[in-house]
């Protein structure tokens, strides 16, 4: 078989001949139909990666859809090493194969379950949103964090900030449910300036960060008290990406003097938690709530779009 194959660490991949994977007990044989290109594969192919692959060669890609050898159309995730989603058969844990619904396409089924059971995670398991709280975005304009506005919505959030870098998706997602937006790449001064408007009197209940770096300090930084003050409300801080960078320096003042408590999205969850929000992330794709703009790319050409940005976009690597 076909697939997108890893010699060395911080190169891309290449597509190319591959052992063909044999299941044992409790696996199955996917026929894989087309698999997501997203940061944390390029993350894992580069080293940075705390799952990163210790042996090579190794196939590319960690979920994907696919059919069982009985014909059903599954969602998957969970491959065994060395075998990946980005090939034209994997093998995978049973446990972690999910039915797609019907009029759901190959493309938005794998695109948007990673991301979106992520985002519903991050906000409903790990930040605990509750109906008619206000809810920051950080790094909004990505793919994961767009699926963040409209879930945070979906959730109840009575207003949501979306906060990042490129115009234009910026724009699209006052469209979307963003009750405002705020331009990450403003001077450090106007940026926490405009993170004190925005969070008002109530300030922001919830915050998802999927950039770290620069913008966290800012915001951070503006939430730091200058004087004794009693508590309003609690900020639940999830840190769930770095993409402005993968440290901050954080002041002690910052968490003696603000209400803020900061977390991770502390990997997978149980598989039941795990299987409901994407059950419910797949109901919701399937209506057409929640949509992903996506860009089919033959398995054939994996080198080169590996090096390509998606800007907004999923690539979805198809067989």
């Amino acid at each position: 078989m076909h697939a997108a194959v890893l010699h060395e660490l911080g190169k891309p991949p290449r597509c190319e001949a591959f052992e063909e994977p044999v299941a044992r007990d409790g696996e199955a044989i996917v026929k894989v139909r087309a698999a997501a290109l997203k940061p944390v594969d390029k993350q894992l192919a580069e080293g940075t990666h705390y799952a990163s692959p210790r042996t090579l060669p190794a196939v590319c890609g960690t979920d994907g859809v696919g059919h069982l050898e009985d014909g059903q159309r599954v969602f998957f995730g969970g491959t065994r090493a060395p075998f990946g989603a980005m090939a034209e058969r994997t093998v995978v844990r049973r446990a972690f194969c999910f039915p797609v619904p019907h009029g759901l396409d190959d493309a938005t089924a794998a695109a948007v379950p990673n991301p979106g059971v992520s985002a519903w995670l991050s906000l409903a398991q790990r930040a605990k949103l509750q109906a008619g709280e206000q809810v920051l975005i950080l790094g909004a304009t990505g793919v994961t964090g767009q699926l963040a506005v409209k879930i945070a919505k979906l959730l109840g959030a009575s207003r949501v900030v979306a906060a990042g870098r490129n115009a234009r998706v910026l724009e699209k997602l006052l469209t979307l449910g963003a009750d405002a937006t705020i331009q990450l790449d403003a001077p450090p001064e106007e940026l926490g300036a405009t993170f004190s408007r925005e969070a008002g009197d109530r300030g922001f209940q919830v915050v998802i960060d999927y950039v770290w770096g620069r913008p966290a300090e800012t915001f951070l930084g503006a939430m730091t008290r200058k004087e004794f003050a009693a508590i309003q409300s609690e900020t639940r801080f999830v840190q769930a990406g770095e993409s402005a960078g993968a440290t901050i320096a954080l002041p002690a003042a910052v968490l003696r003097s603000a209400p803020v408590s900061i977390t991770g999205t502390a990997g997978i969850p149980p598989r039941d938690v795990l299987a409901d929000a994407l059950q419910k992330v797949m109901a919701h794709a399937a209506s057409g709530e929640l949509r992903v703009e996506t860009e089919a790319v033959p398995l054939a050409e994996i080198e080169s779009a590996w090096q390509r940005d998606g800007r907004g976009r999923r690539l979805v690597v198809t067989t």
